[in-house]
């Protein structure tokens, strides 16, 4: 199976910009006076900042965590409390601005067994690669149910410099189409959008995981 970390360079393809299409999204929403709903998939707190700090200006978002990847337990406990403390101070994480919306949040249902059969087969395959993929597609699945009756559902993915934002995107656009939801093009980790999620997660204090949450990322970290 090819490795998630091949570039499509090596497939004759090029690469979207995926932070260039969301811009343009955004700079239309604004002509037309529009604030669209979004549903915003997070993986945890310190990569929420920087997505939340950015689209709150722009989008009416609900926080959606599902991430029943993480393990063990305790560790997923221990990531929902903290983004939901973090979501606690939004007003000074949107510094009073009136173009900025409140944040909602939903917790979606913890169930490891799920995440274990999407990959099953593809234990001993890299990190990076097809297993992470089929990760990315069971959280997508899953936030695109809850996203009926959204104008836009994305991730909080794409800020890790870890994480393949082009697949990502590929996997959302294809369940946005079959669910009838749009899926927002995005690529946080773009203008310095991980860097800023390190600066506020330094400011709020955030607790850093590291690993990326699965028993497989924490055997190779």
């Amino acid at each position: 199976m090819p490795s998630g970390r091949a570039g499509l360079a090596d497939c004759g393809l090029e690469k979207k910009n995926y932070q260039r299409e969301l811009e343009k999204l955004i700079e239309e929403n604004r002509k037309n006076n529009r604030v669209p709903t979004l549903l915003l998939h997070a993986c945890c707190a310190p990569c929420s900042s920087y997505c939340l700090e950015y689209l709150a200006q722009y989008f009416k978002i609900t926080v959606f965590y599902y991430n029943p990847n993480i393990s063990p337990q305790q560790e997923y406990k221990k990531r929902v409390e903290e983004l939901k403390r973090f979501l606690g101070r939004q007003g000074e994480l949107m510094g009073g601005k009136e173009t900025s919306y409140p944040i909602q949040f939903l917790e979606g249902r913890y169930d490891p067994e799920r995440f274990y059969e999407t990959v099953r087969g593809m234990e001993t395959l890299p990190e990076g690669g097809e297993r992470c993929f089929a990760c990315y597609e069971l959280r997508l699945r899953e936030a695109a149910e809850h996203a009926q009756g959204y104008d836009y559902f994305t991730t909080t993915l794409s800020i890790s410099p870890h994480k393949n934002a082009q697949k990502l995107n590929e996997i959302g656009e294809r369940v946005g189409r079959e669910y009838g939801i749009s899926y927002l093009p995005s690529d946080f980790k773009k203008k310095n959008g991980y860097r800023r999620s390190c600066e506020l997660s330094e400011e709020y204090g955030l607790y850093r995981q590291n690993y990326c949450g699965c028993v497989f990322s924490r055997r190779e970290k």
